[in-house]
C-alpha cells in the first residue's frame, strides 16, 4: 500500500512540484496540500468532529507559513493525530530551529536543497522507523546541546553517561536509531525481528520519557546515553 502524503506549504509552484513527485514516485501517493496550516488543521479538526478517518500517514511541513507556523502546527497536529509522521521541509537551518521543531514533534527534519531521490529515500527511511536525524542534523543539535550546558556552568565533557536503566539490548538499538539505522537495519544488525526492535523501542520511550525516535536520538545525544 501506497504512503500517504500530506504536503503544507505556501510557495505553490514547490507545493506543485512536491504533489508531481509524490504521485509519481513508486510507494508515495500526495492525498492531500494546502497553502498554509490553519487549513490543514481545519480539515483535521472538521474530520474528527464528524467521527471521519484522517487517511494520512506522513506530512510534509514547511516552517515559514502564514499565519501558524510549521513548528506550532506541528504541535498541534501531533496533539490531534499522534501517530502520523510530521516531517519539517524547510530552508531553515539554525539549530535553535531544529531543535526547537524537534521538541515540538517532529519525526524528521529535511532540508528544501535535498534532491528529490534523496528526499523520497529519507522519508522511506522515516517511514520505515528509522532514525529522521542525518548525521549533518544530529552533529547541528548536539552542538547546541553542548553550547547550552557550557553556558549553563556545566562543561560537556564532565557530563557522565549514562544508560537509564536501558537492558543492553534497548541500549543497542539506541544506538542503531542515534546511527541512523531503519528498524529493518536494527534488527538485521542486532539479529532480532522487527516486532523485538519494536518492542526494546516502546521500552527505550518508556524510560527516556519520550515519544518519537527524534526526541529519543535527541536525548542520547545530549546525555551520552548512546
Amino acid at each position: 500500500m501506497d504512503l500517504s502524503v500530506v504536503i503544507i506549504e505556501d510557495n505553490s509552484h514547490y507545493r506543485r512540484s512536491l504533489e508531481t513527485l509524490f504521485n509519481h514516485a513508486k510507494g508515495f501517493c500526495c492525498v492531500a496540500s494546502y497553502g498554509s496550516a490553519h487549513a490543514a488543521l481545519d480539515e483535521v479538526d472538521q474530520r474528527l468532529r464528524y467521527g471521519h478517518e484522517v487517511p494520512w500517514k506522513m506530512v510534509l511541513m514547511d516552517i515559514d507559513l502564514p499565519g501558524i507556523n510549521g513548528i506550532e502546527a506541528t504541535r498541534r497536529l501531533k496533539a490531534r493525530l499522534p501517530q502520523v509522521s510530521v516531517v519539517m521541509l524547510t530552508v531553515f537551518e539554525e539549530p535553535a530551529t531544529i531543535l526547537e521543531a524537534i521538541t515540538v514533534g517532529a519525526d524528521g527534519y529535511l532540508l528544501k536543497t535535498t534532491l528529490a531521490p534523496e528526499l523520497i529515500s529519507h522519508l522511506g527511511v522515516i517511514a520505515s522507523g528509522g532514525s529522521p536525524l542525518t548525521p549533518d542534523v544530529a552533529r547541528t543539535v548536539l552542538s547546541l546541546l553542548r553550547s547550552k550546558s557550557k553556558l549553563s556552568g556545566v562543561a560537556a565533557s564532565s557530563a557522565q553517561p549514562t544508560k537509564l536503566d536501558l537492558t543492553e539490548r534497548e541500549h543497542a538499538v539506541l544506538q542503531g536509531l542515534v546511527k541512523g539505522l531503519s528498524y529493518k537495519q536494527v534488527g538485521a544488525k542486532l539479529n532480532i525481528s522487527i516486532d523485538t526492535v519494536r518492542t526494546h523501542i516502546r521500552g527505550v520511550y518508556r524510560k527516556l520519557q519520550v515519544h518519537s525516535v527524534a526526541e529519543a536520538v535527541a536525548r542520547a545525544l545530549r546525555e551520552k546515553i548512546a
